[in-house]
């Protein structure tokens, strides 16, 4: 069967471009990319971009939970420390962690951008995960980023 090699973007909405590329590009570190009338493009690597933001109205309504929608989308980091670094960088700067999970091979962190929008960044042990187990807990927890 063909199938999609991975997936490519997302395109969000977002009420201010200016607050929400200050968000991306400052907390989690994406680069602009491109700029197009309404629409700011960023990404994480040498890519054309994993993230398109437009511009809504300011008074456009933020995301529902009741809808059908997208509940959040994942940014993958390099390393544990790397996730630990991100952690400590979205406290520092005021953002609410919405919650933390934990498996025994990944460890996630989960936050909304300005607008609602719903973030994840997260670290996959690609070695435990061969392994299969999906219960229980990641040996190492991201409060040790806080010592």
């Amino acid at each position: 069967m063909v199938k999609p090699m991975q997936l490519g973007h997302v395109n969000i909405r977002v009420r201010d471009l200016e607050r929400s590329e200050k968000f991306y590009t400052d907390i989690l570190g994406l680069d602009v990319t491109h700029r197009r009338e309404n629409i700011v493009f960023m990404s994480a690597r040498e890519h054309s971009h994993e993230l398109a933001i437009g511009a809504m109205a300011p008074d456009a309504l933020e995301p529902d939970s009741t809808r059908v929608g997208i509940n959040h989308f994942a940014w993958q980091m390099a390393s544990f420390e790397d996730l630990q670094a991100i952690y400590r960088r979205l406290r520092e700067n005021g953002v609410g962690i919405l919650r933390t999970r934990e498996n025994t091979f990944s460890v996630g962190v989960y936050f909304n951008d300005p607008d609602g929008n719903g973030n994840e960044a997260y670290y996959e042990d690609l070695e435990a995960y061969r392994r299969g187990a999906w219960e229980g807990e990641y040996a190492r927890k991201l409060e040790e980023a806080m010592v």
